[in-house]
Parts: C-alpha cells; structure tokens; sequence
C-alpha cells in the first residue's frame, strides 16, 4: 500500500500511473480541491484521514513541504519518501534530458525540446513545465524527453540519473521552502548525485559553484557560457545540451547552430510584445527569481519603468542595486508583496505602490503609471515574485499584461 500525499497535476498523475498498474494506494491533500477530490476517488482510491505507519512508500507532490507533518512520521517510521520523477524512472528506461536552474529552465527546455524535433527525433517535454513526467511515460511514441526540473522535484530523488543533466545557473529562490541558500542549491546539485561517465553534464562554466560542481563529476563536460540577454543564454544551454545528446546516441550534428535562429519565442521569457514612439513593452513574467529579473533589467533599454511584485519567495534585492540606480526610471510595485520589494530601492528612484487588487487593474494602473513618466525606453513586467496572489500562475500574468498593454497602445 502506497500514500500519495498531495494531489494537484502530479499527485493526480501519479494516481493514474498506480490505477493502471493496479498498485494499491490512499491519498492525502490538506486543502483538496472538489474535482480533484472527485478525479481520485474515481481512480478508485480511498482518501487518507491520518498517517498510520502502514504504507510501504509516500509519494509526496512537489509542492508538500519537506516538514510536512506526515512526511515527519513517515521517516520516523523508516518509510520511505519519493517524488513523481523517481517512481517514472523506475518504469520506464527512455533516455531523459534533466534541465534544471534558478532561471531559463522553461525556455531551456522549450529550445532543447524543439532543436531536438527539427532534428528528426521524437521527444516530448514536460515535468515542472507543465505534464507530469508520469504521465509522458504513457505515450510509447516518444524517443525520450526533455524535462524541466524544480528543486522541489530533485530533492525526493534517489536513484533518477539523466542522460544529459543541464544546470544553468544557481541564485536565490524559494528560500521560504529550503530555509537557506545552501540548502536550496544544494537540491539543484542532486540532478547530478547518480552521473557516470557514462552521462553528459550541460553546465554554465561562468558560475563558480556550478564549475566547481561540474569539475568532480564524472560525466561528460559540455560547458556553456551566457550571453548578452536571456533568450540568447538558454539558446546556447539548449544548443550544448542538444549536442550531448546526439552524442549520446552516436548521431551526428545535424547543423544544430543554424537551427538556432529559428527557435521559437516562449510566452512570458522576455519578449518585445508592443511598441510605439519609443517606448517599447516588455513581458518577462516568468522572470520570478532575482538572476531572471537581473537579465531582464541588464537587457531592457533605459530608463525602464519596472513591474515587479507578487509573492515574495525570498528573492536576493542588494545585488540588483546597482543596476536600479543606473537603468530604472520608476518602479511600479503589484501584488502582495511589491511595496516590501519596492522599498530596497525607494532611495534610488520613484517607486509608486499599485494599491488594486485585481491583477488586471493592477498592470492596468501600473502601465498607465509607466506612461505617464516616460516617452522612451521600457515598460518592463519582471516581477520577482510568485503570481499566485492576483493570478492563476505566470502565464495568465503575462497574457493579462499583453493583453493591458495591446489596449493602451
């Protein structure tokens, strides 16, 4: 018998996964939601009340903390604790490429995944990019797959070993959920604990820690190294990491660095979407951590009016003062925790606090706000924090900007 603890994309996933298998299982959600409740019990599975030490193995979604009051006892009673990603590689042995990183891993995957189809093979992408590495394991079609993973997911790793691991970058993030930095990279270094020489490492050489990191592991070296802004950073992760692969299946390059120029935008990674009189709108919603946000400001042009707020998820505010004091004309503070944010910089340039609560009103005033002060440079929608407090995640934040900003223009 099995606990899957959380429901949610994965947990539903994993539920699945067990319902075809017919392994026996309950399961436990703090907060369920109605149809996530009435999509397990259709599976045929029980929901759990309290933790009894009957289980032979918890499956925990990524989102249930690592103190979670069941996971605790469930330790304490020797039972062992996994995630998703390590009970679909136990199931399936299709060759996997793991990206993971502080900033770029959606954009990372998206390019990977796409150089990789324009070279003629069949992969699939997904983990924290949105379809549960479970459930791509039902499609027999695919060659492998290109997953995007968060420190959330490598952290109940145990045996998981990629083909080709890619770690892009290591700053701060969810230090709410780690409780320290060390802890938190500490986690994103476990995509490398199972590599032989037998894998391919993808790593960005211009991190110290990441060098470090990579120089003691045995794989296969591909170093990378950034470029000028971020499109152009992830585009060269994805050309390495593309690369490694063929290697690794002993097939030639196909010419991947003409490929590159085609490579498709992804929908809130800093992309240009309006301009006029020299003023130009640019959405980086996915920029959530404080290296994104810093690659947003380093490429946007001045003076910049800067969207920042939401949920603070423990974002690094020191190092971006520089780049404050020499680009950001403004700073127009959203969501929750914006003004906290925003008050790091007050002594650098206006900020002006979004008092709405809807997330359409609050982009919708901040750019009005942005309009109202500038004549050139950009509007920038970098937030620094989770979405969670005004929208439904990133991605309805970045299609509510476009959407604010194709009505003011």
């Amino acid at each position: 018998m099995k606990l899957v603890l959380g429901l949610g994309k994965s947990g539903l996933a994993t539920l699945q996964f067990l319902a075809e298998h017919s392994q026996a299982a309950e399961f436990a959600d703090d907060q369920p939601q109605s149809e996530q409740l009435a999509a397990a019990e259709a599976l045929g599975f029980a929901r759990a009340l309290e933790f009894i030490p009957k289980y032979q193995e918890v499956i925990a979604a990524p989102g249930v903390a690592l103190n979670h009051p069941w996971l605790e006892q469930a330790r304490a009673a020797g039972i062992p604790v996994t995630g998703e990603t390590e009970l679909a590689y136990r199931h399936d042995s299709r060759p996997v490429i793991a990206i993971t990183g502080t900033a770029g891993k959606t954009s990372t995957t998206t390019f990977t995944t796409h150089l990789l189809n324009q070279a003629g093979l069949a992969v699939r992408a997904g983990g924290n990019l949105g379809i549960p590495y479970l459930e791509l394991i039902r499609d027999p079609a695919p060659l492998g797959f290109v997953l995007e993973l968060s420190s959330f997911q490598l952290e109940r790793i145990q045996n998981f070993k990629p083909q080709v691991a890619v770690l892009l970058n290591l700053g701060a993030d969810h230090l709410d959920r780690h409780g320290s930095l060390e802890n938190y990279h500490q986690a994103k270094l476990k995509i490398l604990q199972n590599l032989s020489e037998s894998e391919a490492l993808v790593y960005n050489q211009s991190d110290p820690k990441i060098l470090a990191a990579a120089q003691s592991s045995p794989a296969r070296k591909f170093p990378f190294s950034p470029g000028p802004d971020p499109r152009t950073s992830n585009a060269q992760a994805a050309l390495q990491a593309t690369r490694a692969f063929l290697g690794q299946l002993g097939l030639p390059d196909p010419g991947l660095a003409k490929m590159v120029a085609d490579l498709p935008s992804v929908a809130g990674r800093f992309e240009v979407i309006g301009e006029k009189d020299g003023l130009c709108y640019i959405d980086d919603s996915i920029a959530t951590r404080t290296l994104a946000a810093q690659a947003a400001l380093t490429a946007a042009p001045a003076p910049v009016a800067w969207i920042l707020g939401g949920v603070d998820k423990g974002a690094e505010l020191l190092v971006l003062r520089p780049l404050v004091a020499a680009k950001v004309r403004v700073i127009l503070a959203i969501g929750k925790d914006g003004p906290a944010l925003a008050r790091a910089f007050q002594d650098l340039c206006e900020v002006v606090a979004i008092p709405a609560t809807s997330g359409q009103e609050a982009l919708s005033e901040a750019v009005r706000a942005a309009q109202d002060r500038l004549s050139q440079g950009s509007v920038l929608l970098a937030p620094l924090a989770a979405s969670f407090d005004q929208f439904r995640d990133y991605r309805e934040r970045s299609q509510v900007f476009r959407r604010v900003v194709e009505a003011s223009l």
